[in-house]
């Protein structure tokens, strides 16, 4: 079970570490956290978004994704209520005073639990990454190596296990710029423009197509 080639594993990790390294919500939002809130509020949002993948790679290996990939509507619902949400942080952000997290405190436990759920919610609704991991996943898929849901599980979890080896050090690079920002007016600034990158993601979503 589980039995592949030098060349298959090499293929598969090259994908997944250029898949982790390209710019999208995931990276834009742990980025924009760990700026904004420092090292603890990357890693808290890093988390988030890993759950929120890890929810796409369970459907995935259930077959779930293939109704998101193949229904117009269930593709139409999930979108919107993404693009909602992205746009509803926007909003929020730009609303803000920039008194958020950017103070000389570590994020309170709550406040890493809000950011940690806001992270799962901007990987999990977003249809594009269900549609990707139905793609990419069967790709890697090998007759007789196992169960086909096994194997999707297995690939979808290491794409997971590189992010977390490639996302740790974007975070602290992140929050180190944070360090020198600590009075309100830099912290209104970088609210408006981490509200401006939600809602332009949600016009992204909201432009995306099935294909």
């Amino acid at each position: 079970m589980f039995d592949y080639t030098l060349i298959h594993w090499t293929t598969f990790l090259t994908a997944a570490v250029l898949l982790n390294l390209s710019p999208g919500p995931d990276i834009a939002f742990i980025l924009g956290q760990s700026v904004k809130g420092g090292r603890s509020a990357g890693f808290a949002a890093m988390t988030g978004i890993w759950s929120g993948a890890f929810i796409h790679v369970l459907m995935a290996a259930i077959g779930l994704s293939a109704i998101v990939a193949t229904s117009a509507a269930v593709f139409s619902i999930v979108k919107w209520i993404g693009v909602a949400y992205l746009v509803w942080l926007g909003i929020k952000a730009l609303r803000s005073n920039g008194e958020g997290l950017l103070n000389e405190n570590a994020p309170t436990l709550s406040s890493a639990w809000k950011i940690y759920k806001q992270g799962v919610l901007v990987a999990a609704l977003n249809p594009k990454v269900a549609i990707f991991f139905l793609a990419f996943l069967p790709q890697f898929v090998v007759e007789g190596a196992g169960p086909v849901w096994a194997q999707l599980f297995l690939h979808g979890s290491l794409i997971i296990v590189v992010a977390a080896v490639i996302e740790p050090p974007l975070v602290i690079a992140g929050s180190r710029l944070a360090v020198g920002l600590k009075n309100s007016n830099v912290g209104k600034w970088l609210d408006r423009g981490l509200g401006t990158l939600f809602i332009a993601l949600g016009v992204r979503l909201a432009l995306s197509e099935r294909s």
